[in-house]
């Protein structure tokens, strides 16, 4: 039974960035995680926004680690090659009342020590971004960033790992025992034993709470649905568009995304767990006069995809980072609701200075790898990709033509230190079949080379999840 010092429940962008840090001690660090790849729950369908951090509540674990978490980020996505892209945000008003609300986010934004917030009037805000809606009597303007959450997920997960840690897939947790100081973690693909437990199961974390006799919180599940449109509509706006936010969150955004498309949404309403991920066409049409009210001109004929995503709503609306009240050496980050993507390296610091305070010794490693280079065909200059193409012919040989992702990046993928073995493991670290045809031309593709470069049968391959076989038998030929 493998033994740790510190394993890992969860490998979202929490779980992930936790793994990053520590892999960089001498310490044996584990990563347990219930589904076949990394950044499968809140992380894999978010807004995929660094915010600017005037949202929280001031003096709120959300506030500080926020605007710590997004300098962090800068800093990540530079060394481990992880597209983000800069770009201001707005909170539209349209009645005093926002004019009300926009003003309390500003003074909230100074507080927390968001630089470069200010608060737009009409003109101000049109000159900003011209295409929201000219009945708009004000904004808070203020710096943020966009990422693209699954790469920021995968670069730190595979740094970690690069640095010794080991990342387990489809090992859901069973059942927690402690006895003498240590923890024994059964899973669905095997036990582990560690002398300290960090829970960042996500959705799942009250469960792995209670599996200690911990039933200290029980987060609410609330999900929220998006339309991404083509990228003919991914420069309508140059900017961050939100509404004033309520109590159900940040309310309905218009954005780019860093591969050139532009998302419309969350909605928000409460489901029974993290797995109720499917888009509901009673409520989803109701998005659309929600962004047209923000973007009267989007084009929602353009749509290529709809997603839907769940976050995790702790009671007190913090985020629950302490360590467990029934296991000391079991640590929480749990809640972790918006803007947990923004703050998702400050959270992994604060949890690992509380594992110092119950005990663990940090002793940093004299070599540690802190860099990761990717090659983005699509991004290179003609020069870089005759270079690259002479090196290695695949990367002449588009795979993806809405994203031109060649074959190349594909096996580069497929070889890098945590293995994805389904298509969609390949569409989150290429973008292969994001684009407009939806993979419809590229998948049957992709599923040949993972086949081929993980030495397996076509019937071994997935679309996604654990159990999605795409192909279940072969063919013969009937005379």
């Amino acid at each position: 039974m493998k033994h740790y010092d510190v394993l890992i429940i969860g490998c979202g962008v929490t779980g992930a960035a936790t793994a990053y840090y520590l892999s960089k001690n001498q310490l044996s660090v584990g990563v347990v995680e219930g589904c076949n790849d990394i950044g499968c729950g809140a992380t894999k369908a978010n807004s995929a926004i660094l915010h600017a951090g005037y949202d929280p509540e001031p003096g709120t674990l959300c506030a500080r680690l926020n605007i710590e978490g997004i300098k962090l980020a800068k800093e990540i996505c530079e060394k481990l090659s992880v597209l983000r892209r800069e770009l201001p945000s707005l909170v539209l008003a349209f009645t005093e009342k926002d004019m009300e609300l926009v003003h309390k986010l500003y003074e909230q934004g100074i507080e927390n020590g968001v630089p470069g917030i200010r608060v737009l009037n009409n003109a101000e805000t049109l000159e900003a971004e011209p295409m929201v809606n000219p009945e708009v009597l004000g904004a808070l303007y203020a710096p943020s960033a966009i990422v693209d959450p699954w790469e920021y997920t995968c670069a730190m997960a595979e740094t970690a790992v690069r640095n010794g840690a080991e990342v387990n897939l489809s090992c859901k947790v069973t059942a927690i025992e402690e006895k003498d100081g240590v923890y024994t973690v059964r899973t669905t693909g095997g036990d582990f034993t560690a002398s300290y437990l960090v829970n960042a199961a996500g959705s799942y974390a009250s469960e792995i709470a209670a599996m200690v006799g911990d039933h200290s919180f029980t987060p609410l599940h609330r999900c929220g649905q998006y339309y991404v449109l083509d990228k003919s509509e991914g420069a309508r706006v140059n900017t961050v568009v939100f509404r004033c936010p309520d109590e159900n969150g940040k309310g309905v955004l218009v954005s780019p995304t860093t591969h050139g498309n532009l998302i419309v949404g969350p909605d928000a309403y409460i489901v029974k767990d993290g797995k109720t991920v499917g888009t509901v066409a009673e409520t989803l049409h109701k998005l659309k006069p929600s962004g047209k009210k923000s973007v009267p001109s989007i084009d929602f004929s353009k749509t290529i995809h709809e997603y839907a995503g769940v976050r995790p709503i702790a009671e007190d609306s913090d985020f629950i980072i302490r360590p467990s009240e029934q296991s000391a050496h079991l640590i929480h980050l749990a809640g972790i609701k918006s803007p947990g993507l923004s703050a998702a390296p400050a959270i992994a610091l604060e949890g690992i200075k509380i594992l110092c305070e119950q005990g663990l010794t940090l002793t940093p490693k004299e070599n540690v790898i802190d860099e990761r280079k990717v090659i983005r065909f699509k991004r290179l200059n003609e020069e870089e990709k005759a270079a690259v193409v002479k090196e290695n012919p695949l990367y002449g040989q588009i795979v993806c033509r809405c994203e031109t992702v060649t074959e190349g990046e594909i096996i580069d993928a497929i070889h890098r230190p945590i293995v994805p073995r389904s298509i969609d493991g390949i569409k989150r670290r290429t973008s292969a079949g994001i684009g407009r045809c939806q993979g419809g031309f590229c998948s049957t593709r992709v599923h040949e080379i993972l086949a081929r470069e993980l030495g397996v049968s076509p019937l071994d391959i997935t679309l996604g999840d654990d159990g999605s076989y795409i192909l279940t038998g072969e063919t013969k030929e009937v005379r």
